[in-house]
């Protein structure tokens, strides 16, 4: 084994064939640990947000968290109870993409599903960041390192899941669960000691430099939804629950609301009676901590349950994102190396492109929260309304049970997310929102790009237009002096060239393709009947999802066979028209040409077809 495999395999674990891919399913109790962490976690900054921008107008103006906060539960009401909807119409799980890709057509589902990828992005720079600024909070030294820090944190949850981390209920409990009790024990032992007279605080002199208004009120609340990120992976991940999974998702769903609505409105309320200024280095959280708990061993747990439910919030995003990705590039909206199971029965391209995008942002933004907040609202809001959108469609086309209900309760989702995605967009477009709205049709023209691209190769090495063959099969020579083994990856115009150039120079030939688990053998060999009945086709199972060691073993063995001449082994390859369009396509040619060289195999033939 060369250094390469050994040092993957040190890191990464050994491959895993694809018979033991298997979906866990979870208890409410742990679902509500899984998947809940994004949302939960936004307890631990959404608070500061609204107070960060209220504390321009002055000390008189931080007594708006708590209204602004009522307000945005009332948010999470209607978007809690809209996305129940989803789930007993989707109980087979429905994102945002497929809900408006299905209901709303083609162009809405793109929309959903490039707002949800920069989501996921921001979501883990978000959360990283917020989770070293606990840490940082906790132990000042560190504050110096910020951005390492997070590239550190990026790299470990990049490796983890690289590895197949399972999402097992048991390991994700015990912080989500730890999280939720401290904050609880917080807000309860906060309230008990102002009402009791322990503490007596008030506001110090500050500053005013903008002056209270409407639209100054509305930029609080815009910051303050991002209380609300991450409430949609219930109705992506029903499938993850044990049966009857759609009702054991909406019940733990509304446990969510209930949960997250409590703690917010108890953070928010905690900060306005201990007037609360944010500081610079250190979070509302680690503020009321030192203030309610003291700098004992109590505040450290705090911090540290913090850190822990935000790098899970994080690794929501490394479960989701590849997912996404994987059914963009499945519908040919991406690049086809996303939709591809790695070594670990992962998406691993699509973690590897996860880590790397959200390390570029913290590198930017400098790991710092408040920096990248303005950002953050924007993809959220605008797949929540998308997909609560193709929800009143879904309705209005089903017309079964009590769908005027279903629909009113989804079209007043729909609005009152508009509505709030308009005051996120108008409220934060200068300060940084802008460059999301710039990007989300950037994207989405990416994707029709992409789309178009593969159509195009798709119709250039069609085989519709050549009719059936009737090659007679030869017979084997007495004495075989130049053998053939051609690569069989599809069969398409560049694979019938490659097999008519193999006639003109073997007197024995034969085809391999490797069967990875998604290919239709009958479907194939029907075709190779068609076409090729005069060459034999070997298909090989490969159990673990590896093209290139099943067709370096398969030509040792048939070189082993004709040791005394030389084996031909001809490759087609497609050749795109622009050398980013192979950005596109893996690089299987090249990397399978190079193992062959290893196994010193002396004659290797790429027969090119030009699109």
């Amino acid at each position: 084994m060369s250094f390469y495999p050994q040092f993957k395999q040190f890191f990464l674990g050994k491959s895993l064939p694809t018979s033991a891919h298997s979906e866990e399913r979870l208890s409410n109790a742990a679902a509500l640990a899984v998947l809940s962490s994004d949302a939960l976690s936004s307890v631990a900054y959404a608070t500061e947000e609204i107070l960060l921008v209220l504390v321009a107008a002055g000390s008189g103006a931080l007594g708006l968290s708590v209204p602004i906060a009522i307000a945005i539960i009332a948010l999470l009401a209607i978007v809690v109870l809209s996305y129940r909807q989803t789930i007993r119409a989707y109980p087979q799980g429905g994102g945002s993409y497929i809900v408006a890709r299905e209901n709303l057509g083609l162009y809405p589902g793109l929309v959903a599903g490039g707002s949800l990828m920069i989501d996921y992005i921001l979501t883990v720079t978000v959360s990283i960041s917020a989770g070293t600024a606990a840490l940082t909070s906790a132990i000042p030294a560190l504050q110096s390192h910020t951005v390492l820090l997070c590239l550190l944190f990026i790299f470990l949850l990049m490796l983890a899941n690289l590895r197949g981390v399972k999402e097992s209920g048991q390991i994700f409990m015990i912080p989500t669960y730890a999280f939720i009790a401290s904050i609880f024990l917080l807000i309860g032992i906060g309230l008990f000691k102002y009402y009791t007279g322990q503490v007596i605080t008030e506001y110090p002199s500050i500053p005013v430099t903008e002056g209270l208004s409407l639209f100054f009120i509305l930029r609080a609340f815009a910051a303050g939804c991002t209380a609300l990120t991450g409430v949609e992976a219930i109705s992506d991940g029903v499938l993850a629950f044990k049966p009857p999974e759609w009702k054991n998702a909406r019940l733990t769903l509304l446990y969510l609301g209930i949960i997250l609505g409590l703690m917010f409105v108890g953070i928010s309320y905690l900060a306005n009676i201990y007037h609360i200024v944010p500081e610079e280095g250190q979070t509302v959280v680690s503020l009321l901590g030192r203030q309610i708990l003291g700098t004992g061993l109590v505040y450290y747990f705090v911090q540290i349950v913090t850190l822990l439910v935000l790098l899970l919030a994080a690794n929501t995003s490394y479960a989701d994102f590849p997912r996404l990705c994987y059914f963009l590039a499945r519908d040919g909206f991406l690049p086809r190396q996303l939709s591809l199971l790695g070594d670990r029965l992962v998406y691993s391209n699509g973690i590897v492109l996860l880590s790397v995008c959200a390390g570029i942002l913290v590198i930017i933004f400098k790991g710092q929260v408040n920096a990248v907040i303005p950002l953050y609202a924007v993809g959220v809001f605008t797949s929540f309304t998308l997909s609560q959108a193709g929800m009143v469609r879904h309705w209005f086309n089903e017309q079964t049970g009590s769908w005027r209900a279903s629909a009113v309760m989804n079209g007043l989702g729909a609005i009152a997310t508009f509505v709030v995605l308009l005051v996120i967009i108008s409220t934060k477009f200068l300060l940084g929102a802008w460059l999301v709205v710039i990007a989300i049709p950037v994207v989405v023209s990416l994707f029709a790009a992409i789309h178009r691209h593969y159509q195009y190769v798709a119709q250039r090495l069609s085989i519709q237009g050549i009719a059936p063959r009737s090659y007679i099969p030869r017979p084997k020579p007495e004495v075989i002096t130049h053998p053939a083994v051609v690569v069989v990856g599809q069969l398409n115009r560049g694979t019938v060239e490659a097999l008519d150039y193999a006639r003109t120079i073997a007197d024995e030939i034969v085809a391999v393709h490797v069967d990875m688990g998604a290919t239709d053998r009958d479907k194939l060999q029907e075709k190779w009947r068609n076409l090729e009945a005069d060459i034999p086709l070997h298909i090989i199972d490969s159990p673990y999802r590896s093209v290139i060691e099943p067709i370096v073993n398969f030509v040792s063995q048939f070189e082993e066979r004709h040791p005394d001449v030389f084996t031909t082994i001809i490759i087609p390859a497609f050749v795109t028209r622009n050398w980013w369009d192979g950005i596109l396509h893996n690089q299987t040619t090249l990397f399978l040409k190079n193992a062959l060289r290893a196994k010193k195999s002396r004659v290797i033939t790429t027969v090119r077809y030009y699109l």
